[in-house]
């Protein structure tokens, strides 16, 4: 029995509940193009950044995720902010795999929040960003 996939099936297909290291935007340069090309909103206490490059292969959306040194000295804090939004990311990115064309090649996530929410509070605003990047 896979501990890393779900048999919910939605629409015919299995859903799959993993956030695998193809997913992580590691790349510098790739960093740098989402930073200088990608546009941006906010959703409090979240801004999300989404770019699609033409040169990139097709592949899945590859995120990033940041939480500020200003606001947060602790890395411990930090720690589980980030913790927190790869867990709501993990449960709720195959709202990217209904419409696959659609969804960013690059995506980052930044906490910009100055105090510490609720994981419920984070994955309600991930999960209305993510659908808010579809329709960008």
């Amino acid at each position: 029995m896979h501990s890393e996939q779900a048999n919910d099936t939605e629409n015919g297909q299995p859903t799959f509940y993993t956030f695998s290291k193809e997913e992580h935007l590691c790349s510098k340069r790739l960093i740098a193009l989402l930073f200088s090309k990608g546009s941006s909103f906010n959703l409090y206490p979240l801004r999300f950044i989404l770019y699609t490059p033409q040169d990139v292969p097709p592949g899945p959306t590859q995120v990033l995720i940041s939480v500020s040194k200003r606001y947060f000295k602790r890395a411990v804090d930090r720690n589980r902010l980030k913790r927190q939004i790869r867990e709501a990311y993990r449960l709720n990115k195959s709202i990217f795999t209904h419409s696959p064309g659609q969804a960013p090649q690059l995506l980052g996530i930044l906490y910009i929040g100055k105090e510490k929410k609720s994981f419920h509070t984070i994955e309600k605003k991930l999960i209305s960003g993510l659908e808010r990047c579809l329709s960008k």
